[in-house]
């Protein structure tokens, strides 16, 4: 039985997560401050091998407490996507660079870090991007995260780091701000889709594979220890166009191309998921399939400002 402490363990991959390393036999801690609530956690919170430890990772001296005795540490916890940190920057800088500062700080000889990074530190590439290419973020959000990376990559630490796919799907918190979510909502629920520079490439990733890749790298440790990963599909790589005409193949809806303006999230990229892939990882749920669950659940889901992280 391995112990594993879930930073933001409350939040959109934790809540999937955390059931999981439970059902691995594994003694699961969940740090989180639940600035969306505890409900997440009531499929789950009864399981006798779970601990619930309610904190910020702005808290130094909590955190030191939280990752004594810990094997593993998973951390999630974090202002995610652009449109949050933009809403918030001094926020977003404390929360994700100086809670993940003291993560680092927190952690002992032996422990291991599994980081959430972003394929977003990428911004604008030509070609495809490879963990080789040079990343330049355009958000804060991707700076936040390029910062992270940097500084984990300076401690004598054991540790990998995950540049994820724009994830999709549902789970017990859900987000309505990630851009197939929001996409399959507005064609149910307002049966129309506007886009702005709809060419500009996305890369997606179902939130149960992003889930996924925590128990693969912790069974295959002694090969990804120290690397950086890039996790997702290559058959799941489209344009923000080709993202909305899939959703058109389920939901009758009109699409709007807009001739003018820009969209402020100016990333565009296509990322390769090969070394990855040579370990024996592979996303399971395609966009077809994980429109077809989003489908069901957003029919009948209100939106509401929980629901969205900005």
């Amino acid at each position: 039985m391995e112990k594993i402490l879930v930073t933001g363990g409350a939040g959109y991959i934790g809540t999937i997560l955390v059931p999981e390393l439970l059902r691995l036999g594994h003694k699961v801690t969940i740090y989180d401050n639940f600035m969306f609530g505890a409900q997440t956690l009531l499929g789950f919170s009864a399981h006798p091998n779970l601990s619930i430890v309610q904190g910020d990772v702005r808290d130094a001296d909590k955190v030191k407490e939280v990752v004594k005795g810990q094997d593993w540490i998973v951390h999630l916890a974090a202002i995610v996507g652009y449109p949050a940190c933009a809403a918030d920057p001094v926020r977003a800088n404390s929360v994700n660079v100086d809670g993940t500062r003291n993560i680092v700080n927190a952690m002992q000889k032996g422990q291991k870090l599994l980081y959430a990074s972003t394929g977003s530190t990428y911004g604008k590439v030509l070609g495809i991007a490879t963990e080789e290419t040079p990343i330049n973020p355009l958000t804060l959000y991707g700076r936040n995260k390029r910062d992270c990376e940097d500084m984990i990559k300076q401690t004598d630490h054991d540790f990998t780091l995950f540049r994820f796919a724009t994830v999709f799907g549902s789970s017990p918190r859900m987000r309505l701000d990630l851009l197939i979510n929001d996409f399959t909502y507005q064609a149910i629920h307002n049966k129309q889709i506007v886009i702005f520079e709809g060419h500009f490439r996305r890369t997606f990733l179902h939130s149960m594979d992003a889930a996924a890749i925590y128990p693969f790298a912790m069974s295959h440790w002694d090969e990804m220890n120290g690397g950086t990963y890039n996790v997702g599909d290559e058959t799941m790589n489209y344009t923000k166009r080709e993202a909305a005409q899939e959703i058109a193949k389920k939901v009758e809806y009109y699409l709007h191309e807009a001739d003018f303006g820009t969209d402020p999230d100016a990333r565009d990229y296509e990322v390769d998921y090969s070394k990855l892939k040579s370990l024996g990882y592979k996303a399971k749920i395609d966009l077809s399939a994980g429109i077809d669950e989003l489908i069901k659940i957003i029919s009948v889901l209100k939106i509401t400002n929980p629901l969205r992280n900005a």
